[in-house]
């Protein structure tokens, strides 16, 4: 495999500014290109939720690196202009400007977007949680807000309905789970972490479905739940989850099935590569497609994909690693979790608000979970790590 003489990132996302960055550490005297739908330089996620929307840091704070940093990359950064299509034969993209953008090697990390109900977005007082802008526009509202409801029981749910609760607002959460995060965590760690909403102020609202929101003068005054009733609102936050954003590839010639689909060195085809939240590849450890929406994943998998761009092709099997800030609490979790694993509290107590828990399925170890332990789940992750191992061993 030939070097390529230029690189297209497509996403100024954390992971395209990883990719870029480790084309760079390794060497790569190309030229190199970093195509944003953005005008923000590239920017972290998970404060956005939480330091940014309670004001704890200027969104500014969120940039990954100064103008210096990015400047000694040697990138051309394009801001502002979105990609809408791609031709993967001819490694050429097409932007809503007009651009044309060709190169040897092309990088997809345009990461998610937010699913939506449908018209809210000619609904005021309903917002989404995707973007440096959507977290100033929520921020903004949260300061006048009299009732919020989040509609959404998973991670950024969750953590929008802590931040928004320690801000001092009423809040309610609603989602179709027995307990928040109950489909990764479990009943017991789930219940768990109802618990804690429940004990910092927040009224849960869970186990049916949301069927729509309620509408006056063009304002949102409530969602409607499948029991008929109406939980009242002057502000909505939609975070039932996203999906990746792959619209734009549609006719490129690329496998897309729930991102874009690549081999196990996270190749979708000659020249092309996945990179982050919107690709799913082959866990060679696994034996599985596996997608991963985490911060870890952008950093590590872009290491991977600049090696494979330069020639080096190892499969890439990360032990999945991810957490979640809500309240004072941090839950850190390694390897994968299922809702119907044997789940063992291995450290701590959970009465007592720090514990470890290791999930095992048919006698294997495949995840382990820490609350307010990090150094211990730390050391637990060994036999996370262990049991990969075994399992890439067998492939």
């Amino acid at each position: 495999m030939s070097i390529p003489a230029d690189v297209l990132v497509v996403g100024a996302s954390a992971a395209g500014l990883s990719t870029a960055e480790a084309l760079r550490r390794k060497g790569f005297q190309g030229d190199v290109t970093v195509l944003g739908a953005e005008s923000h330089q590239p920017y972290d996620r998970p404060p956005l939720s939480k330091q940014v929307l309670s004001g704890v840091w200027e969104p500014g704070r969120a940039f990954l690196r100064e103008p210096a940093a990015l400047s000694s990359l040697d990138a051309e950064f394009v801001l502002g202009d979105a990609a809408v299509s791609l031709d993967a034969e001819a490694r050429t993209v097409h932007t809503a400007s007009g651009r044309v953008l060709r190169a040897d090697a092309i990088v997809v990390a345009t990461g998610l977007r937010p699913r939506t109900f449908a018209g809210q977005e000619d609904l005021a007082g309903v917002h989404v949680l995707r973007t440096l802008d959507d977290a100033s526009a929520l921020r903004t509202e949260l300061l006048t807000a009299s009732r919020v409801v989040v509609v959404g029981d998973g991670v950024l749910g969750t953590e929008i309905a802590a931040t928004a609760r320690t801000m001092g607002l009423p809040v309610t959460l609603a989602g179709p789970q027995p307990a928040p995060l109950e489909s990764q965590f479990g009943p017991m760690v789930a219940q768990r972490l109802a618990a804690l909403h429940t004990d910092r102020g927040v009224d849960l609202r869970l186990g049916g479905a949301v069927t729509g929101l309620g509408e006056r003068n063009g304002h949102v005054t409530g969602v409607h739940l499948a029991t008929g009733e109406v939980l009242p609102a002057d502000l909505v936050v939609v975070a039932f989850g996203s999906a990746p954003a792959t619209d734009w590839l549609t006719g490129s010639g690329l496998k897309v099935d729930n991102g874009v689909v690549c081999d196990s060195s996270c190749r979708a085809a000659d020249g092309i590569y996945a990179v982050g939240d919107v690709a799913r590849w082959h866990h060679a450890g696994l034996g599985t497609l596996l997608r991963l929406e985490n911060r870890t994943n952008a950093t590590e998998q872009a290491l991977h994909v600049a090696a494979a761009i330069l020639g080096e092709s190892p499969p890439y099997t990360p032990v999945p690693y991810f957490w979640t800030d809500q309240f004072d609490v941090k839950i850190q979790v390694y390897g994968v979790l299922s809702a119907d694993a044997e789940v063992t509290v291995v450290e701590g107590d959970m009465d007592q608000g720090r514990f470890v828990a290791l999930y095992r399925r048919n006698g294997t170890t495949t995840g382990v979970l820490g609350w307010r332990m990090p150094k211990q789940t730390r050391l637990r992750r060994q036999e996370v790590v262990d049991a990969f191992q075994k399992s890439r061993n067998r492939v």
